[in-house]
């Protein structure tokens, strides 16, 4: 394949601004992350003394030495739970994402319980909601480690409720389609939560810790004046000796967790981890590169190729119809080994770019090759010529083809996605397999000042047509309101925030990132679970 030869000249004044904005960037997000294991771990003393190892601990035990772990949304409700975002502990109450469980690629949940006692908050849910869809569209065995107050009753909301019950679904959906479900409750499961416990396929207790009832001592002497110990209503050695809820009683957390770890061990799972069809090779270009490459100004023009030139095997990039609809930039890669097919942009998207990319999908899809999406475009293209074009019809096609393709497609957010540029490069509406942001990545419908600008000409328009004249300082003050409100919510932090991605990345690690989920991709489609008319059910 042709080489990508890097555009970057490392030194130069704009090299090392944008390298800075990166880094800047960066240090924010590992502050962010930062505040949410400080909080957790600030429960060390109190779970010592109990006997109990922090959430993030038994995470470590959990999973297999030195096996990567890809941990996901860490920046889920950022800003949501207390005014100052500086102050703003992220997470969701939950820790998610995808490793390795005695040699078995899962998908892990653990409740971090080390903060609000595990209580789920309102963006946990989605963030739980997501794992267990990444689960079920990666055919991945599901691990949680439970301990959870339930849902916030302080920040109680109706749909919240009901929603949840989703969950409960996705667990028993996860059973029947052959994937099994393995659960350690290391505290409280209550109410709902019990149905945590309920619905896995393998339930390993912890003596005198684990609690699992419907309802707790309070509400069940509130409900119908009975009393009863939490022992009795919900204890580990009940439920292994009596309710049969419970498959395994361990005596301590370390205990549970090596049951899990045997259980996955034990069981016959397909253990498709095969290397790559080809070897990987390093690019050609240094990954501190991806530093720089993206401009601090966003208004600066950027060649997407450079970021190709830093993840691909070797450098190599195979150009596909290079001539026609150029800023539509479509191609073959190699990444970690594994055949990948690149669309991105150099400019907004024109009807030839349009039609570019959706042959481009078709050929992709015929030889069941991914297809990974780096966005960084303004749109697709406006005015009379493209209008009178087809640029609709265009586009719409476009967007036919990312909605229906039939191999995995992954989305990396680099810079901007604005408008219907985002639909038509797979962004999170269109339910990519996995879907990532750099931290300088910026998400709306169109950009700050274009917006500003619209609203006040059809603001000035209306005053004119009232009162004979325009107000301008009102029209200025209305365009920096609209200018600062996009620029806070098309932040990444916002963004991300509200779980519009699976995770926030460092552009150094993208290639490893990439390589990861694309070896997840063709694991699950070698993978064949034995599907059953209903979940596993206990007696």
């Amino acid at each position: 394949m042709p080489v990508v030869e890097s555009l970057l000249a490392p030194g130069s004044a704009a090299y090392n601004n944008n390298r800075a904005h990166m880094l800047g960037l960066l240090e924010r997000l590992r502050a962010c992350e930062a505040r949410t294991v400080a909080a957790s771990a600030a429960a060390r003393e109190r779970f010592e003394a109990r006997g109990q190892l922090l959430p993030r601990d038994r995470l470590g035990l959990l999973l297999d030495p030195g096996a990567p772990f890809m941990e996901m949304s860490t920046l889920a409700g950022l800003g949501m739970d207390k005014p100052d975002p500086n102050a703003s502990v992220p997470g969701g109450g939950i820790i998610t994402g995808i490793g390795f469980v005695s040699g078995v690629r899962c998908m892990v949940l653990v409740s971090d319980a080390g903060i609000d006692a595990g209580a789920l908050q309102p963006m946990g849910l989605d963030k739980l909601l997501r794992a267990q869809e990444m689960a079920l569209d990666n055919r991945l065995p599901y691990v949680q480690l439970v301990e959870s107050a339930g849902a916030n009753l302080m920040a109680y909301r109706v749909e919240d409720f009901i929603r949840g019950g989703s969950t409960f679904r996705n667990l028993a959906r996860l059973s029947a389609a052959g994937l099994p479900v393995v659960t350690v409750t290391h505290g409280s499961s209550t109410a709902g939560g019990a149905y945590q416990t309920g619905l896995s396929d393998y339930v390993v207790l912890i003596r005198g810790k684990s609690r699992a009832f419907l309802a707790g001592p309070p509400l069940l002497k509130a409900a119908t004046g009975e009393v009863a110990t939490e022992e009795e209503l919900g204890g580990a050695v009940m439920h292994t000796h009596v309710s049969g809820l419970g498959d395994y009683l361990a005596e301590d957390d370390r205990d549970g967790i090596r049951m899990a770890r045997d259980i996955l061990a034990g069981m016959d799972w397909p253990r498709h981890t095969t290397p790559p069809p080809v070897p990987p090779r390093a690019p050609r270009c240094d990954a501190e590169g991806l530093l720089a490459i993206m401009p601090a100004d966003p208004k600066q023009p950027v060649d997407m190729r450079q970021v190709i030139a830093h993840i691909a095997d070797d450098s190599d990039f195979l150009p596909f119809g290079e001539h026609f609809g150029g800023a539509t930039v479509c191609g073959h890669i190699r990444l970690g080994g594994w055949a990948l097919g690149v669309i991105t942009n150099n400019g907004p998207i024109d009807s030839a770019g349009a039609n570019k990319a959706t042959h481009f999908i078709a050929a992709c899809c015929q030889s069941r090759t991914p297809i990974l999406y780096l966005n960084n475009t303004t749109g697709f293209m406006v005015g009379k010529e493209h209008e009178q074009g087809g640029i609709i019809k265009h586009g719409s096609k476009m967007i036919q083809a990312v909605t229906n393709a039939t191999v995995p497609q992954i989305t990396l957010y680099c810079g901007a996605s604005f408008g219907a540029g985002n639909y038509g490069m797979c962004g999170r509406g269109f339910a990519p397999r996995f879907c990532f942001s750099w931290p300088n990545a910026r998400t709306a419908v169109m950009g700050p000042e274009q917006a500003a600008e619209t609203m006040a000409l059809v603001t000035a328009a209306a005053m004119q047509r009232k009162t004979g004249q325009v107000d301008t300082e009102k029209i200025a003050a209305l365009k920096a309101g609209i200018v600062e409100r996009f620029e806070r919510q098309m932040s990444v932090f916002a963004t991300s925030a509200l779980l519009l991605d699976d995770g926030v990345i460092d552009p150094r690690d993208t290639r490893a990132v990439l390589a990861e989920v694309l070896a997840v991709c063709r694991e699950a489609e070698a993978r064949t679970p034995q599907r059953l008319s209903f979940g596993v059910m206990r007696p």
